[in-house]
């Protein structure tokens, strides 16, 4: 197809949809972006099928592994739905409070939430040398290689368009 011989009405159309599909929030994607900086940086996970989504890090004082499961819900807000450890204490509750259930089986406590859904939340990435990895589709992302240690991210489900993810920091690999 030669440009050139284009009216310029379908040019000017031709450029207007590629514009839009260039700046128009379109791709669904997890994102950690710099909480509390004039200049926050953003990374992102490409949102596929899976509604379910794991944040696996191990506990500064235990040294043992916590899973938080979560759910995206159909207005893109987070349900957090379990979280499993083996030891209670500074964080890690012994107990179920309203809206919650606490089970101990085979050595591990599992706390479900019946109904906790946010938009986000903040999370700190610690700087100890202490595993903390976000769980995806059948893969585990090491946030410490991606996400500085000692800063806070604000985690959320959002759409982007492909300019605001062009600027922000790919961690499908």
């Amino acid at each position: 197809m030669n440009l050139k011989k284009l009216p310029l009405p379908v040019l000017f159309v031709i450029l207007l949809i590629g514009l839009a599909y260039f700046f128009l929030p379109i791709h669904k994607v997890f994102t950690f972006t710099e909480y509390r900086s004039d200049h926050p940086e953003t990374f992102y996970v490409k949102l596929k099928d899976e509604k379910e989504f794991q944040i696996r890090y191990v506990h500064s004082i235990f040294l043992t592994d916590v899973i938080e499961n979560y759910e995206i819900t159909d207005d893109n807000a987070v349900r957090m739905r379990s979280m499993q450890y083996e030891d209670v204490g500074i964080g890690l509750p012994g107990y179920a409070e309203e809206g919650e259930t606490l089970d101990f089986t085979n050595g591990m406590y599992t706390l479900t939430y019946d109904q906790n859904v946010i938009d986000s939340f903040v999370l700190f990435v610690g700087d100890v040398d202490a595993k903390l990895a976000f769980r995806y589709n059948g893969k585990e992302i090491d946030l410490k290689h991606y996400l500085t240690r000692g800063k806070s991210y604000t985690f959320q489900v959002e759409r982007q368009s492909i300019f605001q993810k062009m600027r922000g920091v790919n961690m499908n690999g």
